[in-house]
């Protein structure tokens, strides 16, 4: 039975990547920081199907006795800050956890086992203030925030640690992917939820910023697919994965809206203390290379996205 280990498997990622790996036979062992409290927060499909152990993303020796005990073949690091609304708190932790923790695990397979195989949820926002449209594997990073400064850091650990060690590592420069386990700091899950509020009675007003704010969105399910699909190829390497598409935040509403049969118009309101103006250069991936590479094309279109959000905020909402 091949043996993965997944950091952040209480996450939007983690849980779909665990969904997927137990779907295919593996043995699944989420490392959190705490057993107790991270079961109540595990999807329910995982409950009784996968395994937890205690990590510090701080203790490296801890890493190297875990990954001595488990022998995991894969290892899918989802753990870190988000990107969502807080991306400049606390940029010291986040640093520490999105940047320098990596190399600790980098080393820690080093020290245990070379040949497994590991795969870092890495991000667009390296690019940051891109100096062209669409971005790809080669375009230059520009990060403009020290979540983008520290996933870049991350980023090139990797990639370094690949090339001097022969590590099989690999980067999945995730651009946005959203699903009904999306975080309510997300304005895709904000969206959504505030509208079947809305059609249920229990709100009036959605108060958004920029409304033609456009973003690069696919479904998470999809794209971690595509780093399972990573981590069996015979060469690793680096890979930007996204839909290759824009929609606006305006977009967004009027989907979930009209799905509910209502009129967008008379619900969103623009609050300008959270506006924020459209960027000068568009990020929007180029997947080229891992569409070509491992045929991985994504199953889930952003509008039937949209509505699989909305259905599940319906649910969550009429259970509570």
């Amino acid at each position: 039975m091949v043996t993965v280990l997944i950091t952040g498997i209480t996450g939007q990622d983690g849980s779909y990547m665990a969904e997927l790996l137990l779907s295919k036979g593996y043995r699944v062992v989420g490392v959190v920081r705490n057993i107790k409290d991270s079961i109540a927060l595990l999807a329910p499909g995982l409950v009784n199907n996968v395994e937890l152990v205690s990590w510090d993303m701080f203790d490296q020796h801890l890493m190297v006795e875990m990954i001595e005990e488990y022998r995991p073949n894969e290892i899918y690091n989802f753990a870190g800050y988000s990107s969502g609304s807080g991306m400049f708190d606390d940029a010291i932790s986040m640093g520490e956890i999105n940047g320098l923790a990596i190399s600790r695990i980098l080393d820690a397979i080093r020290k245990v086992d070379s040949s497994i195989r590991f795969c870092q949820a890495s991000s667009s926002e390296m690019f940051g203030n891109a100096y062209s449209s669409p971005q790809s594997e080669d375009t230059p990073f520009r990060p403009r925030t020290p979540y983008g400064a520290a996933k870049l850091y991350a980023h090139s650990m990797i990639r370094i640690y690949r090339q001097h060690y022969g590590l099989f590592g690999c980067s999945a420069i995730l651009f946005n992917h959203e699903s009904p386990r999306r975080g309510l700091n997300f304005v895709t899950r904000k969206i959504t939820h505030e509208a079947a509020k809305i059609k249920l009675g229990l709100s009036s007003t959605l108060y958004l910023g920029n409304l033609d704010a456009y973003r690069d969105w696919g479904f998470a399910g999809d794209y971690v697919r595509a780093m399972w699909l990573m981590l069996q190829h015979t060469a690793a390497d680096d890979y930007v994965v996204s839909a290759g598409k824009t929609y606006s935040v305006r977009n967004l509403c009027e989907i979930a809206f009209s799905y509910l049969g209502l009129n967008y118009n008379d619900y969103v309101q623009v609050n300008k203390e959270i506006y924020r103006p459209n960027e000068k250069i568009q990020l929007v991936g180029d997947s080229t290379k891992i569409r070509r590479t491992l045929n991985w094309l994504p199953e889930i279109e952003f509008e039937e996205m949209v509505k699989l959000m909305v259905n599940a905020d319906l649910e969550l909402l009429r259970n509570n």
